[in-house]
């Protein structure tokens, strides 16, 4: 059974990715398509091809600081990119020969990987892993200026599903997610980041 599996929304030349901001990040962000100040390019951001996984994470936009849920559309180019100079932040045998090895490239790593378990509609945690990335500082400017197309607000829709699974209309939210499958990886960008 394939239990680390990268699934998104894809066409042929972009993947959506989603991130949770406080409105002072994610409105300027939704309006000019891109991120702007105050977004800070000076630290790392996760990006999440799974919607399910990101509202585990900011409990449906209610947490924090994740109160907008963004869907970032990226080039494929760009996330294959990032996935060929990605470590996983565990020493994953099947990745390397052995601890010193995963801890001499993660301590050069610009991108990290990470699987984590993918969530239900009702936020269980499931076997599959989801992926999320890491990009670091190194490479940020690489993610805001070249490979996002475009950036819209999917805040409406999380209240709305979020709002139908209260109602207990469990069919009806489910038919809202976004219709994510598997994306197909190079062999080789597979084995590098641990992927089945």
């Amino acid at each position: 059974m394939r239990t680390r599996e990268i699934r998104a929304l894809h066409d042929r030349d972009s993947i959506t990715v989603y991130q949770a901001y406080g409105p002072e990040i994610g409105g300027p962000a939704a309006r000019h398509g891109t991120f702007v100040p105050p977004f800070s390019r000076t630290r790392m951001t996760w990006i999440k091809p799974s919607f399910l996984w990101l509202m585990a994470r900011s409990n449906w936009a209610r947490k924090p600081g994740q109160e907008t849920v963004l869907a970032v559309r990226i080039t494929r180019a760009g996330w294959e990119e990032a996935l060929a100079q990605a470590v996983p932040t565990d020493p994953d045998r099947r990745v390397f020969r052995s601890s010193d090895e995963w801890r001499r490239r993660f301590a050069r790593a610009t991108v990290h990987v990470q699987w984590d378990p993918e969530r239900s509609l009702n936020g269980r945690k499931l076997e599959t892993r989801s992926i999320q990335v890491g990009l670091s500082r190194h490479i940020v400017d690489r993610y805001v200026d070249d490979w996002i197309l475009g950036i819209d607000d999917r805040t409406p829709l999380v209240r709305r599903i979020q709002g139908l699974l209260q109602a207990g209309r469990t069919a009806q939210a489910k038919a809202l997610l976004p219709k994510e499958r598997l994306y197909p990886l190079p062999p080789a960008l597979a084995r590098g980041i641990g992927a089945d």
